[in-house]
């Protein structure tokens, strides 16, 4: 299963260019009205608005990108222009890392490391490394 975010754009090869340049979110496929951007295996759709009553762009979506290490993505997207230092932060109320930015048409974009995951990686961790202790000694045991 897979979900893929399409959020609005007032200029879809303005912010396609945008995405690739900003967040190394490549167009795979574009025209006037859509475009499918690619980054490893990630989608995001652009979806063109017009802007008016009867068809609003409305802005203010949101995606989370959830990552196993936010460290070399957050300096990927410093070096790239598309933040600050600032924006980083650490050890949220939440168990998060995350840092977040706005694209062209004021969706934004948040990227997490959640850290709760981590504790259970790690727990899942020590736990096996007990397993594995805990094995040799009973193997131990049948050599004597």
């Amino acid at each position: 299963m897979n979900i893929t975010p399409v959020i609005p754009s007032a200029d879809i090869i303005r912010d396609a260019n945008w995405y690739d340049s900003y967040t190394g979110f490549k167009p795979v496929q574009m025209d006037d009205m859509y475009a499918v951007l690619k980054r490893d295996n990630l989608c995001i759709h652009l979806q063109w608005h017009a802007n008016i009553k009867e068809d609003p762009l409305l802005g203010g979506s949101v995606i989370k990108i959830f990552v196993n290490d936010i460290y070399p993505v957050f300096e990927e997207f410093m070096e790239r222009g598309t933040l600050t230092k600032e924006k980083l932060r650490l050890n949220r109320s939440w168990k998060a890392h995350e840092f977040g930015f706005y694209d062209p048409n004021n969706n934004a974009i948040f990227v997490v490391q959640d850290l709760k995951i981590d504790a259970v990686h790690n727990l899942f961790e020590r736990d096996r490394s007990s397993l594995f202790h805990l094995h040799n000694l009973v193997d131990m045991q049948n050599v004597l």
